[in-house]
């Protein structure tokens, strides 16, 4: 259920919960100047994609818009991740605690990963990411 005044899946969604957290604290010390260590060459990024398709894009959609089958009448919306990879914000680390950490100490429906991807196939997903 939306808010009024909401905007609507595909938006910012939950990436603003997020950015917002970010911009108060910052990101958590243990994602703080994280780097990814894989090369963003066509066989990382096409493991990434294939890992993202299989655990991601049912919300986030595709293309990353945030409009995946699964968002429908998800509030928040799932992050439009093609808004939020223009972000300055959106380093390395940002993206490692998004996808490790998920939603859940923020209110979203975003799970974390870091128990169920490796850190390897996390840093594949944000190579592909960094493609969308």
């Amino acid at each position: 259920m939306r808010g009024p005044g909401m905007r609507g899946p595909g938006m910012m969604g939950g990436a603003m919960q997020r950015h917002r957290l970010a911009m108060m604290r910052g990101i958590p010390a243990a994602y703080q100047g994280s780097r990814n260590p894989l090369p963003a060459n066509a066989r990382v990024i096409s493991e990434g994609e294939s890992l993202y398709r299989t655990h991601c894009a049912a919300c986030h959609g595709e293309g990353g818009a945030g409009d995946g089958p699964a968002a429908s009448g998800m509030w928040p919306p799932p992050a439009n991740l093609r808004w939020v990879l223009r972000r300055p914000m959106a380093s390395d680390g940002y993206l490692m605690w998004a996808i490790g950490d998920g939603g859940t100490a923020l209110g979203t429906g975003m799970p974390a990963f870091k128990d169920e991807l490796d850190e390897a196939d996390r840093w594949r997903i944000i190579q592909f990411l960094r493609t969308l």
